[in-house]
């Protein structure tokens, strides 16, 4: 077994790589061919930690992945990044492990951010945006790269519950996507008249609610990953013409999608599609002037399929 540390990831895979990862591990989802169990997810509330374990074998692949993923929110304060992980990439034929990849969470943080991009490839108009992000922590930097790479983004307005955080994501994303970039002190006044909101943030009460919207907007929720985290007041999937999620049964046990039908103004077949389906064709995205959410906890598959590029342009080079 090999060990592969962050520097030489980062080296082998970014957005390009990683949109290509996602879209294949969507389609698996979407075909059948994914072997992926549910998630195992633990918190640390001492600390204000948690700690994520996903994986999935995708049929035709020569390995699978198992990773585990931590996000200990006090540890800036330690100076210290708040995500950390690893990869495990086995051989699909024997079960041996081949690699460990010491990626320091970077993989998790590419490939979430890379399913953010499918979403609005899919779900939003295809014309220039106006984007609102929600959070201006590490994955609101991701997210809104991958984003770059499918959409234009004309405006980016951003807010975060941690103010002093915005000042910074401000100048960084502004001078590295080179659009306009404004922060804004209040989520009301980030999302006014935006066409895409993403919602990265480990809110556990509602940030984003349903009258500050675009009759005709997308959002996409990324931060709710767990059945205590909720970003979005589930009045607004109740209003939604679409909701698309990552995994069915996955959304209905955790993430927006679980707490709106908790409030019993979503059921789970009033679910439009998941994410997979959308690409293959089989449901459609967007239709006209509709509001859409996309609700992404994050697929033990998305780590198979970054994991499988990770390894194949390891044993290439």
């Amino acid at each position: 077994m090999i060990v592969i540390d962050e520097q030489n990831i980062r080296g082998l895979v970014k957005e390009d790589e990683a949109l290509k990862a996602v879209e294949t591990a969507f389609r698996a989802l979407a075909e059948g061919r994914a072997v992926q169990p549910p998630p195992l997810g633990m918190d640390l509330e001492d600390v204000r930690g948690e700690v994520h374990v996903k994986g999935a074998f995708l049929r035709g692949e020569p390995v699978f992945a198992m990773k585990v993923a931590s996000g200990f929110y006090q540890n800036p304060e330690r100076g210290l990044p708040t995500g950390s992980g690893l990869v495990l990439v086995f051989d699909s034929t024997s079960g041996f492990p081949l690699a460990l990849l010491r990626d320091n969470g970077y993989l998790t943080e590419l490939r979430t951010g890379a399913a953010g991009a499918l979403a609005a490839r899919l779900l939003t108009p295809e014309k220039s945006l106006n984007v609102a992000v929600l959070g201006a922590g590490s994955q609101a930097r991701y997210q809104l790269r991958a984003i770059s790479k499918i959409r234009i983004i004309q405006d980016l307005r951003a807010w975060s519950p941690v103010p002093h955080e915005v000042a910074t994501y401000v100048d960084e994303m502004a001078a590295e996507l080179n659009v306009s970039v404004s922060g804004a002190d209040q989520p009301e006044a980030a999302v006014d008249e935006a066409d895409l909101i993403v919602t990265v943030t480990p809110a556990r009460e509602p940030i984003l609610v349903r009258e500050w919207i675009r009759a005709d907007a997308t959002v996409i929720a990324v931060g709710s990953d767990g059945p205590e985290k909720q970003e979005l007041d589930p009045a607004i999937l109740g209003a939604a013409e679409k909701v698309v999620v990552d995994s069915r049964d996955q959304c209905v046990r955790l993430g927006e999608t679980h707490h709106a039908v908790s409030a019993g103004v979503l059921g789970p077949d009033d679910i439009h599609a998941e994410l997979g389906e959308v690409l293959v064709g089989a449901c459609p995205g967007r239709e006209g002037d509709e509001l859409i959410v996309c609700d992404l906890t994050g697929v033990g598959a998305q780590d198979a399929a970054i994991a499988g590029a990770v390894w194949s342009l390891a044993e290439t080079g």
